[in-house]
């Protein structure tokens, strides 16, 4: 605990993880290595408040340079390790000197997934991931320009919102059946799709793109049914990857992510990893995972940490995440994939507000809240303790979520 621990990556979870060594004990030296030329930031608000320029840079940092230093806490920003050298334990550095280490943690996120289309290097097209994406993008949005969202997940749809406030013409087109399909029920789909076309946005499913059209700039995304859609602006949102190249060419153990144990161990004690990067096992959800949140990057951070500093706590926390879009706030606890039935409170063809609870033999595994925060706080707990609840009253709005706990079995 006296000697050198260098984290790579300037994320979430690195921001975190820091602190949380200190706090922990940890007397030596901690740096901090990041790709990017910032402090870490929250990277929720990149498609929301930032997009819109509601939020600055020093509005999003995760902490105040101040903290940092209190912590003694060095970075190196704006440089990319190149290479793990686990034998004599350092990292490689492009364009400076190997830096060695005692201890090492991995907390590199991911990555925008790419397409390989014809004209995607055209200028108008984007990806949003981070800061320098936003700054490219931030130009192309004017009242009454047409703007292409090519994905209808989280992303794209928050990046609607902002585009269609701000006056744009937008049109989202998702390859898939609806929207939000992988991670929502049918009926959060059709919510967030009423409430987009009440906005205005155009929403195209079962259709996807053959390639981007333009002479010197995007003019128009060519979809697989033969139309063509004008486009001043195009963004795409169809995913990401986790950055596992640097560990998986160290020798370490990669699947859907870096593996790492209950305590974020990777394959080498010596090396722990952290956030969007890891895959390791969920004890609420009996499975492998991969989670792309705050709540895992932090957690799973603190559980490093503690890991490093000889005070191993078992990471086993509940996965929740969020969406803004519009005057909704999209609350999810838990995981709904495998769930058996959707039971829904509140009406979700009118209004703005509603919840779909998802069950899996009786038992609550999951909850989609929109506008809805008992819901979601009730619905964590009915989570975590295993709750069979009466689904009668479940779909009933009437019957309180706190009333449904203290009946659940």
């Amino acid at each position: 605990m006296k000697g050198t621990c260098v984290i790579v990556g300037a994320s979430h979870a690195a921001a975190q993880l820091g602190p949380s060594l200190r706090e922990s004990g940890w007397e030596g030296r901690i740096i901090m290595i990041g790709d990017e030329p910032h402090l870490p930031y929250h990277r929720p608000p990149l498609s929301k408040e930032f997009l819109a320029g509601r939020k600055q840079l020093a509005d999003i940092r995760i902490r105040p340079e101040a903290a940092y230093r209190k912590a003694g806490i060095e970075f190196l920003l704006g440089r990319r390790v190149t290479a793990i050298d686990r034998e004599r334990k350092r990292v490689r550095i492009e364009g400076e000197d190997d830096l060695p280490y005692d201890v090492l943690a991995l907390t590199i996120g991911s990555r925008a997934r790419r397409v390989d289309l014809p004209g995607t290097g055209l200028p108008g097209v984007h990806y949003l991931r981070n800061i320098s994406d936003v700054d490219a993008i931030r130009p192309g949005i004017r009242s009454g320009a047409e703007a292409v969202i090519v994905g209808g997940g989280y992303i794209g749809l928050e990046t609607a919102a902002v585009l269609r406030a701000a006056g744009m013409r937008v049109t989202v087109v998702e390859m898939m059946d609806r929207v939000m399909q992988r991670v929502t029920a049918p009926d959060v789909s059709a919510f967030y799709t009423r409430v987009h076309r009440e906005e205005g946005v155009d929403i195209r499913c079962n259709i996807g793109v053959a390639g981007f059209e333009g002479h010197g700039r995007v003019e128009a995304v060519r979809c697989s049914d033969g139309t063509c859609l004008p486009a001043d602006l195009v963004i795409i949102g169809v995913g990401i990857v986790p950055n596992t190249e640097l560990a998986r060419a160290a020798g370490l153990k990669v699947e859907n992510g870096i593996v790492v144990d209950d305590f974020a161990r990777t394959s080498d004690a010596g090396i722990v990893a952290a956030g969007d990067c890891t895959w390791h096992q969920s004890a609420v959800y009996d499975r492998w995972l991969r989670l792309e949140s705050v709540q895992n990057a932090v957690d799973q951070a603190r559980a490093a940490a503690g890991t490093l500093c000889g005070k191993p706590a078992r990471y086993d926390a509940l996965p929740w995440f969020w969406s803004d879009q519009y005057d909704l706030k999209l609350q999810i606890a838990g995981l709904s994939q495998g769930y058996d039935e959707a039971v829904t409170r509140g009406d979700r063809d009118h209004g703005r507000s509603f919840a779909a609870i998802y069950l899996k033999a009786g038992r609550v595994i999951a909850v989609d809240a929109v506008n809805r925060p008992p819901e979601f706080m009730i619905g964590k707990k009915l989570i975590t303790g295993g709750h069979i609840v009466d689904r009668v009253r479940l779909a009933d709005a009437a019957v309180a979520m706190r009333d449904l706990l203290t009946a659940a079995k």
